[in-house]
């Protein structure tokens, strides 16, 4: 926990003891949420009266043995502060009134010495959450026998599962011990317990089967959450007797196998169930479901196959139903229309095939449709047109055809995920009036068209991603007036013109924290279970998947692939935060701005294959975060920056196809001429262009060349008998040359019959005037 600041005035003394500290008799003291500071004063000792105190939410530091003499205290609330407090809690070992005691978010530390005696306190509530690197359980539990209510997670006990304290404590009805380090075995106690309602071990380190009685022994619980554990095997058909069960969480071991149907019959309070990534297989349910209560399913991460259950259909009030990341096929089956209160669909990582139904668009609760990276086909539904609410759709990596209806335009969608599909034709009006939209991800596509103005009106874009398309024309203005953009991508297109200077992009330190919020909120999906929907985006010359929060730290253009020309705007130094920009493979001119210098955050830059000019600024040198970088072919001159900091770890590929600069790693500036390893080279899709027009040139003019000999020679008899001699001579001097020279002595002998018969059948013209007869050819 971060400490207070120094020397901070103690506010709690500095009222005085004609004020705070002469309130003797007080039952009931309220501090909380004020902002104190300092420590506790001394006048606490004459505070006996007291009967609760609550100074939770302020500063407070120091100890707490100002509070020992409190005899008459019931109920003690210091969370949220800076106190220490001593694992034994001896100072309130005298305060046998006690019952409730809350001290999260504190201090907790280990006496040198153990405390012998036994507390005089039994406690019914305790609280000691996030209490630093405690490292065992307090002592003084040991001796507790009528806590109700424990909540001691975030502590680091590093022990087994106290199976003592429900064994100790048989009222118990909460113990939520949640990321504590625990590990070993999972051991119930010997007895069933049949006041434990709350159960929550997740987040530790138990590596065991789960008991098969488990069902047996706790079958009161409400509330069980085992879930990011180690516990392998298969999932105890006894749970299936935890009759009043509302929620299970399971999710985050290696269970294997499958749902044991007694569960699926006996859990018929269930209101939630995840199960997500275990290694769980086979049919997802059988024919015999009573989960008529169910209103979130997490099935997700596992090994789930064959076709979406119909037994799934009595689950009519679901709410949210997560499937993902199975190996689930067939097609979407027609029942889920009758789940009117469906609001979170996530069918996504599987094998589903057909076309995406139409009766989608009349479930009008959908609020989150996440089907991407599946097998789905056909064009995509204008019925979709009608989901009023929807906020997230993703159906990228399919095969989903046609345009975008012109009507598709949800007023409360905040993300759009449609790449590498097969969309087609213009943009038109679709998203025309999603003003609350955030990402719009339509890469890879065959999208055609100019991108449209109206995308000014998407006040809250942070993320447009339109690359891989067919777009043209030029950027639009409109881009200027957007101001959350965080991520422009709009490589691999036809745009053309000029970079529009007015184009910026914005990051966190930037805005206003309110939207900061929202578009962490929106990243976190907080009303799904754990939907985080990854964008694509090029950095240091390769592509990477960024999601959930760390694409609120993420910054970058992408320009690069398109037919962009004109100079670099010098007001790119209004980039100052970005992290990525990438201009390549355009047609740009002039020199490299010096503002880039500016750009004290970015780590990619590439300028490559295009016609910049001039010298590079040494003051480039300045990026020390810079870690790719690339003005390879162009028309640059002069001497590389300065080979020092981030510049000493460019290589000469940085810098290849300039063949007037010169310095380290390059040639040395004092020799003249270019190397020729520097001269320029073509680009892959300059130089497919050039072998293109060789290989046309050359076969037009050989064509041309032997049709201009055949006119000649079909025109002029004299021309014609002369070709025809000369032809013969050099081919019968070649054959002596390679017979006397190149070919084995042995094969002459084989020869001598084969030119006698050569001889006999081509006759040689002697002089230019005589006919030429019996010509079968060499």
């Amino acid at each position: 926990m971060e400490r207070p600041p120094e020397d901070v005035p103690d506010v709690v003394e500095g009222v005085g003891h004609g004020g705070f500290c002469g309130l003797t008799k007080l039952t009931h003291l309220d501090m909380s949420n004020n902002n104190l500071k300092g420590t506790l004063p001394e006048c606490f000792y004459n505070f006996t009266s007291l009967e609760s105190l609550d100074l939770s939410s302020n500063q407070l530091s120091g100890d707490i043995s100002a509070l020992k003499s409190l005899t008459s205290l019931i109920a003690l609330r210091l969370s949220n502060n800076y106190f220490k407090i001593p694992s034994s809690l001896g100072p309130f070992f005298n305060l046998s009134k006690l019952k409730q005691f809350n001290a999260d978010n504190n201090t907790i530390y280990t006496e040198s010495e153990m405390q012998p005696l036994v507390p005089r306190f039994q406690l019914n509530h305790i609280s000691l959450s996030s209490c630093g690197d405690v490292g065992q359980f307090p002592h003084f539990l040991f001796h507790q026998h009528e806590l109700r209510q424990v909540y001691l997670s975030n502590n680091n006990f590093r022990e087994g599962f106290p199976n003592w304290l429900l064994n100790n404590n048989a009222n118990l009805e909460s113990l939520v011990l949640a990321n504590n380090s625990l590990q070993g075995h999972f051991e119930l106690p010997f007895l069933p317990h049949t006041y434990l309602s709350y159960l929550d071990v997740s987040e530790n380190s138990f590596y065991s089967n789960l008991p098969i009685d488990i069902g047996e022994k706790l079958p009161s619980l409400l509330f069980l959450n085992m879930s990011k554990n180690q516990f392998h095997g298969s999932i105890p058909s006894s749970i299936g007797d935890m009759n009043f069960l509302k929620a299970l969480d399971l999710s985050n071991n290696q269970l294997y196998g499958g749902l044991p149907e007694h569960l699926t019959m006996g859990l018929f309070s269930l209101t939630s169930l995840a199960l997500s990534n275990n290694k769980l297989q086979g049919q997802m349910f059988s024919s015999n479901v009573n989960l008529t209560n169910l209103r979130y399913l997490h099935l997700d991460g596992n090994h789930f196959s064959g076709k979406i259950p119909d037994s799934l259909s009595n689950c009519s009030f679901l709410s949210t139903l997560d499937l993902s990341n199975n190996v689930l096929s067939g097609e979407i089956p027609r029942w889920m229309e009758n789940m009117s209160s469906l609001s979170t669909l996530d069918l996504s990582n599987n094998e589903l095939s057909g076309d995406i139904p139409r009766w989608m668009g009349s479930m009008s609760s959908l609020e989150e449709i996440v089907m991407a990276n599946n097998h789905l086909e056909g064009s995509f539904p204008k019925e979709f047109c009608h989901l009023n609410h929807l906020k997230l759709l993703d159906l990228s990596v399919n095969n989903i055809s046609g345009s975008l209806p012109s009507c598709f335009s949800p007023l409360w969608i905040s993300r759009v995920h449609l790449s590498r599909n097969k969309l087609e034709g213009p943009l038109k009006n679709a998203f025309r009036n999603s003003t609350i939209l955030v990402t719009l991800d339509l890469s890879n596509n065959h999208l055609t068209g100019k991108i449209p103005n109206w995308i000014g009106n998407l006040s809250q874009l942070s993320y447009l991603l339109l690359n891989n398309n067919h777009f043209e024309g030029g950027i639009p203005v409109q881009l200027c007036t957007l101001g959350h953009l965080s991520l422009i991508d709009l490589s691999n297109n036809n745009l053309s013109g000029t970079i529009p200077p007015c184009l910026k992009i914005t990051t966190l330190n930037e805005i206003s924290q309110e939207y900061v919020r929202y578009v962490t909120d929106i990243a976190q999906a907080p009303n799904s279970f754990s939907i985080d929907e990854p964008i694509e985006f090029t950095v240091k010359s390769m592509s990477y998947s960024y999601k959930g929060i760390v694409l609120t730290c993420l910054s970058g253009i992408d320009l690069s692939c398109n037919k962009l020309t004109g100079e670099i705007p010098s007001e790119v130094k209004n980039l100052r935060n970005i992290y990525a920009l990438n201009l390549s493979h355009n047609n740009l001119i002039g020199p490299i701005p010096l503002a880039f210098s500016n750009l004290k955050q970015i780590e990619s830059l590439d300028l490559s294959h295009n016609n910049l000019s001039g010298k590079i600024p040494p003051q480039l040198v300045g990026l020390y975060r810079l870690s790719y970088f690339s003005v390879a072919y162009n028309n640059l001159s002069g001497s590389t920056p300065a080979w020092t900091a981030q510049f000493a770890t460019f290589d000469e590929s940085s810098y290849v196809g300039n063949p007037l600069l010169c310095g380290e790693p390059l040639k040395d500036c004092s020799t003249s001429g270019p190397s020729a390893s520097l001269l320029p080279k073509a680009s892959p899709e300059n130089g497919l262009i050039d072998m293109i027009s060789f290989y046309v040139t050359f076969v037009v003019s050989y064509v041309m060349a032997i049709l201009s000999i055949a006119c000649v020679l079909y025109i002029n008899p004299y021309w014609r008998q002369a070709w025809f001699y000369y032809v013969g001579a050099i081919s019968n001097c070649c054959y002596y040359f390679l017979e006397d020279h190149i070919l084995p002595k042995r094969l002459h002998c084989g020869n001598i019959r084969m030119m006698a018969n050569m001889k006999a059948k081509v006759s040689f013209i002697r002089s230019p005037g005589d006919e030429i007869y019996n010509f079968i050819g060499f």
